[in-house]
């Protein structure tokens, strides 16, 4: 028998979730699978041309779909037609599995606890000294809280993580393995022996941040690194010290920042992309993965390549 990792809310109906649908089915509601693999009383999605033939062939009681894709899937399936239909669908799932979106800690082990402002512990962490912990705050197994760390209210802290010289404000995730607030990487050469440079500053993480596993963020030197509102980490990013990230920033899997550069508000980065250093990225930018971004980016550019190129002149390299 398989194990099951997630567990819905609730038992739901299917007129419970979706009451304006005409249908005289009223079925529980098993699960929500893909095409391919769905069965009687599961939801699945359809949303793109290329796997018309699962649709066509799906066993699923309803499907998410649109009303130019509609026309593929069995007559006697319900359709759920919206305009977009992975908005439906995380919103369905977020639904039925409300704990599905946030990794959060296991705090089934025996020795988890739990503090009198709400806040909960998994098993093996250490706090240092004047830390402060806001309500309803969780801290997973085997994580280091170091001295005089502030941490807000309903943040989720996974496991193994190290925070020091970080103020981490309200409603923060930061997942399994990050290092947040470590010295950077910063010297001055000389002959015989380079000379590490000090860094006193610090990381402040605004409210609604997530970061993804096994990121890792420098503090600042003399200034601090800074991360700014509702902006999503992937796994694995670096951030360097002094780094200024803007708010409502989307930056996926091993991106890499070096010292001092700015970027600015609802900016977009594809994977394994670096941004150089002392560089200032304007508000709205686009960078597409693996891109190397050496200079300045003004605002609303969409930009690509090695040296990143505006993508119009990318494209006309590359044909």
């Amino acid at each position: 028998m398989k194990p099951n990792f997630f567990f819905s809310k609730k038992n739901y109906k299917f007129k419970q979730l979706y009451p304006k649908i005409k249908t005289e089915k009223n079925f529980s509601i098993n699960d929500i699978k893909p095409l391919n693999s769905a069965q009687k009383n599961d939801i699945t999605f359809f949303d793109s041309i290329k796997y018309k033939n699962d649709a066509s062939n799906t066993k699923a009681e309803a499907c998410i779909t649109t009303v130019k894709l509609k026309n593929f899937l069995p007559k006697n399936l319900i359709c759920i037609t919206v305009n977009n239909v992975l908005f439906e669908l995380a919103n369905l799932v977020k639904k039925i599995y409300p704990q599905s979106d946030i990794d959060y800690p296991d705090l089934s082990l025996k020795k988890a606890s739990k503090s009198s402002n709400g806040v909960k512990f998994g098993n093996n962490v250490f706090l240092g000294k004047n830390v402060k912990l806001g309500k309803n705050t969780i801290i997973g197994s085997s994580s280091i809280i170091e001295h005089n760390v502030i941490i807000g209210k309903n943040c989720i802290i996974g496991s193994g993580v190290i925070i020091k010289n970080s103020i981490i404000k309200d409603s923060v995730v930061i997942q399994d393995n990050c290092k947040i607030g470590q010295k950077g990487f910063g010297f001055i050469p000389l002959k015989n022996k380079n000379l590490k440079f000090p860094h006193i500053g610090k990381v402040v993480i605004e409210n609604e941040v997530e970061i993804a596993t096994g990121c890792t963020i420098d503090r600042g030197s003399i200034d601090d690194t800074i991360i700014g509102k509702n902006t999503y980490l992937d796994n694995q990013v670096h951030i360097a010290h002094n780094v200024k990230i803007g708010s409502n920033c989307m930056i996926a899997g091993q991106v890499g920042f070096a010292g001092s550069s700015e970027i600015g508000n609802s900016v977009s980065i594809g994977g394994q992309a670096g941004i150089s250093g002392h560089l200032k990225i304007g508000n709205n930018v686009k960078i597409g993965g693996g891109s190397g971004v050496v200079k300045d980016v003004e605002d609303n550019q969409v930009i690509m390549g090695y040296p990143a190129l505006p993508l119009k002149d990318f494209l006309k390299r590359n044909k």
